[in-house]
């Protein structure tokens, strides 16, 4: 019954919208057969902003202005009015009396409706109440708003719908226009800085033959007009190498780049990344640009060097860490990876750490495994890790004093990677095994190694100088610059399932289910399996008494947040609402079967006491329920999802 209760309460919500929204339909035409259509208006002379208006109050009152902006908010009160218009900078009030804009005018000014376009002109002056308004003379209507603003109280807080209508989200949401105003300052502080260091900005190929640089796996392209298979570029590097060969001694890009991956809260698969490179410098050279880049974007975005994000914050006034991995590992996990003799030992070491390592892995890789795991977290005050294993960095010049490892480093804050630099390898027959190995390596199921680039070998051959390279992830950069918690909410139109992908899906696809590892959605509309192929588990023969069973406790959760646990396969990290203050963490290993952003706002099932769990170092606060089944010689396996009506935290019986 209250589910048949909320479904007719939706449909009523959604009658009553389509009304409205078809009278604001019929005020648009109405106008137009006045000969008042507002879309034949093709201009408008706006001299002031709002907040120019109110800052510089002393010098405009009484004055004339003319202002443009959306109309947020009206009350009319017989012969006179007031409005609020809001433009870039804000918002301010308007005065609209009949006597003053003439009596045809403010008829038409009664039927504008919130959301509408509005041009004003009038003088500035402040109300009985002491707010500075404009007393309108002339009210313009420059374009009619066919919808409906979210209501005001509640604004828009949807998430997906935030993301997926980002327009709205920057009407509604004062605080995300502000970020973005942060990002483009972002932007241009890092070309400030670097043009006054004497780099010059280039571009470089987006479409590429062979996709190198870094690890990722590309987006694959075909090229029509030369029937050429081409791959969206992974990173910029090898380019602005070539030009480091050519004579260009500092030159920089900021561009996007294309990685098929994962989504989460750090993560989307296209982002924006600034690479430099500088010739006759090291990373030693490539720290103090990053240290004092870092320091000057903060103060121009921020106005400090401290910075806070979430419950951290970090001072970069003072001089940054710098620290080897080696001894990084050995403070954080007190291993001495000096005293490890090879691969074997580093292995055992892993099995005895519970570490989830590859049979392909060697000695160096070990090492940075036993890193993400022990030390990153910890990493909060601005620091950079140095000296890098070979393994992991093919592209790197090896220390001379000891070839197993690189003059390489990352930039770490609030137990982020936030930049990575080499000295870079010029030695063109050491990248040429460099290549040899990652070919190998990717022969033996590595899908991110790099391929052998003949060209950019060739480059190497004819001659690069010593060089310093560093790649910064702008749109990390910019979280933290903002304290915002998730990277979607840094780019103005994220990357999205789209909404009908999971009916597209179940058209073309025959009797799979829905949970296998290849084909594992979460749609309203499942797929039909063939039950003669499902196979589950016999049920349990030895009972459970009602007194134990009654100790398990079992709540509703919702999903606030999902991201991939980097350097899993398998990990999901859950942020859940269950209906207390606190936030819980739970770690799943159900990756193989949704992505992260499958689950966002999903109404699941979790066991709530039981004992924390650490998993890849994370404290896991319970387990999620979850279905499993093997479907046609595969498993099978569905979250336990419920309707989103049932609140967070009820108990299930």
């Amino acid at each position: 019954m209250a589910e048949q209760n909320n479904q007719q309460k939706k449909g009523g919500q959604q009658q009553d919208a389509n009304q409205l929204i078809q009278v604001r339909y019929d005020k648009l035409h109405e106008l137009q057969a006045n000969g008042k259509n507002p879309f034949e208006i093709t201009k408008y002379n706006v001299t002031h902003h709002s907040t120019d208006i109110k800052d510089n109050f002393e010098n405009l009152e009484g004055q004339e202005v003319t202002v443009a902006g959306r109309m947020m908010f009206k009350r009319v009160m017989g012969k006179a009015s007031f409005c609020n218009v809001q433009d870039l900078k804000g918002r301010i009030q308007a005065y609209v009396a009949r006597d003053e804009i003439g009596e045809e005018s403010y008829a038409d000014f009664k039927k504008y409706d919130v959301g509408d376009i509005l041009g004003i002109k009038g003088k500035v002056f402040k109300t009985q109440t002491g707010e500075i308004s404009i007393h309108a003379q002339e009210v313009t209507l420059l374009s009619k708003s066919l919808q409906i603003l979210p209501e005001k109280y509640h604004g828009l807080t949807d998430t997906d719908a935030r993301y997926r209508q980002r327009y709205v989200d920057l009407i509604m949401n004062e605080d995300v226009k502000d970020t973005f105003v942060k990002r483009s300052k972002v932007i241009s502080s890092i070309r400030r800085y670097l043009d006054g260091q004497g780099f010059m900005e280039v571009e470089t190929p987006m479409l590429v033959s062979n996709a190198g640089g870094a690890s990722a796996r590309p987006f694959e392209t075909h090229f029509n007009a030369l029937n050429e298979d081409l791959k969206l570029r992974i990173s910029l590097e090898l380019y602005l190498k070539r030009l480091i060969v050519g004579g260009m001694e500092r030159v920089y890009e900021i561009g996007r780049v294309f990685r098929n991956e994962g989504l989460d809260t750090r993560h989307n698969p296209e982002f924006t990344l600034m690479e430099l490179y500088q010739a006759y410098t090291d990373y030693h050279g490539m720290m103090d640009l990053t240290e004092n880049l870092y320091r000057y974007i903060a103060k121009e975005v921020t106005g400090s060097e401290i910075l806070t994000y979430g419950e951290h914050t970090m001072d970069l006034s003072k001089p940054f860490e710098r620290i080897t991995m080696v001894d990084a590992v050995k403070k954080y996990a007190n291993i001495d990876f000096n005293e490890v003799p090879d691969t074997a030992a580093a292995k055992k070491l892993a099995e005895e750490h519970h570490i989830e390592y590859e049979e392909r892995h060697e000695k160096g890789d070990i090492l940075n495994l036993f890193f993400e795991e022990y030390v990153e977290e910890h990493l909060i005050q601005p620091t950079f890790v140095m000296d890098h294993p070979i393994e992991i960095s093919p592209l790197t010049k090896m220390k001379p004093e000891d070839p197993n490892y690189v003059e390489r480093f990352e930039f770490f804050m609030n137990g982020w990677e936030m930049a990575n630099a080499y000295s870079e390898l010029n030695d063109p027959e050491d990248q040429r095994r460099r290549f040899e190995a990652q070919e190998k390596a990717f022969a033996a199921g590595d899908e991110e190694a790099n391929h052998t680039d003949e060209d950019f070998l060739n480059a190497l051959a004819i001659g690069m100088p010593p060089t310093g390279g560093i790649g910064f992830g702008i749109d990390r950069m910019v979280m933290m610059m903002t304290n915002s918690p998730a990277i979607r909410d840094v780019l103005l139109f994220p990357t999205m399932k789209s909404l009908d992908s999971d009916k597209k899906a179940n058209k073309t696809s025959e009797a799979v289910p829905a949970a296998s590892a290849q084909t594992a959605s979460v749609s309203a509309e499942s797929v039909q399996l063939d039950l003669s192929k499902v196979k589950i588990e016999p049920l349990f023969e030895e009972f459970v008494d009602f007194d134990t069973f009654a100790k398990s406790d079992f709540r509703v959760v919702k999903i606030e947040a999902c991201e991939a646990v980097p350097k899993s396969k398998k990990l999901l990290k859950f942020t859940l609402n269950d209906g207390t203050d606190k936030k819980r963490t739970i770690l799943s290993g159900i990756h193989e079967y949704y992505e992260p952003e499958q689950l966002v706002g999903k109404t699941c099932v979790a066991i709530t006491n039981l004992p924390t769990r650490m998993m890849m170092g994370i404290p896991s606060e319970g387990m999620l329920i979850s279905a499993v089944y093997e479907y046609d010689g595969h498993e099978g396996l569905n979250l336990l999802m419920l309707d989103d009506t049932i609140p967070a935290g009820a108990k299930l019986y």
